[in-house]
């Protein structure tokens, strides 16, 4: 009996036999055979907008800003979207990216579209856009600074641990997580908050044609529905993706689009790369963001 059924598995145990034995070249020549199909010749006519995704929370920005300085030199490129949807991150990539967007702006047309969250730091990156269009169920705004830290004072008192400082400076521990901030701490933080909303203020304002004054109306961190954004003055229109390409379409004078193709295996594996390593570092990053 036991041969019989060992004769009627043979096939499948063979079959098996060689996926284990030769796993490795079976799954090389897979993405093989996946990298030849995406570069084979899909279209010989050369690429003239280009599509750059800031998504998730911004924290390294090196891709983005190397997309952005690509496009900026391409003299093929006649205009960009940058498709947005993060809540926003850290202030300096934020920055970064925004005084990017504005150089390239001064060279070729970019339109910023909110497909979900254009928020704090990420509504900053945008704001010298050409245009800025946001999808109706978007969300836009948030434009405030925070600075968080912890304060495990109590647990390190039920484990006995105890920290040892040697400082210069009174400040030098502003910001520490092993006890409450004292008066004089909070007021130098709040000092940094303070001078840094107001530069988010002024750059926001500069942008969009705002006045400073009126920053109750537009910023303290209020959040807008696309159309409560367009109504005082964060976004130029509501609409969806394909309102967006034909507003940067119309600015660039473009008649025939064709988008830059991207390689889908790096997308995939640089979107999971780049989310996991952001939401296990927004975790453990005290500091001062725009979220």
């Amino acid at each position: 009996m036991f041969e019989f059924f060992r004769m009627v598995f043979l096939p499948v145990t063979k079959i098996l036999e060689f996926i284990t034995k030769y796993f490795k070249t079976i799954v090389f020549l897979t993405i093989l055979f996946f990298v030849f199909k995406e570069s084979e010749p899909q279209n010989l006519e050369v690429a003239n907008l280009q599509k750059i995704d800031l998504t998730g929370p911004i924290l390294n920005v090196d891709k983005t800003l190397e997309a952005i300085e690509n496009a900026s030199n391409n003299e093929n490129i006649k205009g960009v979207l940058l498709n947005v949807n993060s809540p926003g991150g850290a202030v300096a990539p934020s920055v970064e990216i925004a005084y990017a967007i504005k150089e390239l702006n001064e060279k070729k047309p970019v339109v910023a579209y909110a497909s979900g969250v254009m928020a704090s730091g990420s509504y900053y990156a945008s704001i010298w856009a050409s245009k800025i269009v946001a999808n109706p169920g978007s969300m836009i705004g948030s434009i405030g600074v925070i600075f968080q830290g912890a304060n495990i004072e109590e647990l390190m008192q039920k484990i006995g641990v105890q920290t040892q400082t040697v400082k210069v400076g009174r400040y030098k521990e502003a910001g520490t997580f092993a006890r409450t901030w004292n008066s004089y701490e909070k007021q130098e933080l709040e000092r940094v908050i303070s001078d840094t909303y107001a530069m988010f203020v002024s750059d926001v304002a500069s942008a969009r044609k705002l006045k400073v004054n009126e920053h109750e109306v537009y910023a303290d961190a209020h959040i807008f529905t696309a159309r409560q954004a367009k109504s005082v003055g964060l976004i130029d229109e509501v609409g969806t993706l394909s309102f967006a390409q034909s507003e940067l379409y119309s600015l660039g004078k473009i008649e025939n689009p064709i988008w830059v193709k991207e390689d889908k295996m790096d997308r995939f594996l640089d979107k999971v790369m780049s989310e996991a390593f952001s939401h296990f570092s927004l975790q453990f990053m005290d500091g001062l963001k725009a979220f």
